[in-house]
């Protein structure tokens, strides 16, 4: 145990005296100084790439907001044609053009004329009955033939 304070004594005693060395003390500090900016380097680069990320978030949500804009527009524009207004008029009112019979069918009789659509909750149930591993091996080989993907 002695030995090992004696150890550290001695060198810590020769980086004292090395300090006081004009060459060794200049590379010390040009050490420092070189690893200082390099830090401040890494986080001007981390600042920018976290301020460019923000950037790209706030472009996409402009981009949104300006597709909902535009959806909007058209969607005004379409209430304002006549076309709108005249099967407004025949939904809400139960209006007509002159010269236009209206036909009112029971629900009864147009229920009666309908086809069933089978459930697409079979196909899908059917598909998840299969084994992942070949679920897996399907994808890969429509990834190879250039297959839509069925799933």
């Amino acid at each position: 145990m002695n030995i090992n304070i004696q150890n550290y004594k001695q060198t810590a005693t020769n980086f004292v005296q090395r300090l006081g060395d004009i060459r060794f003390t200049g590379q010390l500090i040009f050490v420092v100084v070189v690893l200082l900016v390099t830090w401040s380097g890494v986080k001007s680069v981390q600042t920018n790439y976290n301020l460019q990320k923000q950037i790209s978030v706030l472009k996409q949500q402009n981009a949104v907001q300006q597709l909902e804009n535009n959806n909007l527009k058209l969607q005004n524009d379409y209430f304002a044609t006549d076309q709108y207004l005249e099967l407004a008029a025949r939904q809400n009112f139960g209006l007509a053009n002159p010269g236009e019979k209206v036909l009112i069918v029971p629900e009864s009789v147009a229920l009666a004329y309908t086809v069933e659509v089978p459930a697409i909750a079979d196909d899908i149930s059917a598909e998840a009955q299969k084994p992942g591993y070949q679920k897996n091996v399907e994808s890969w080989v429509n990834f190879f033939l250039h297959r839509q993907n069925t799933n």
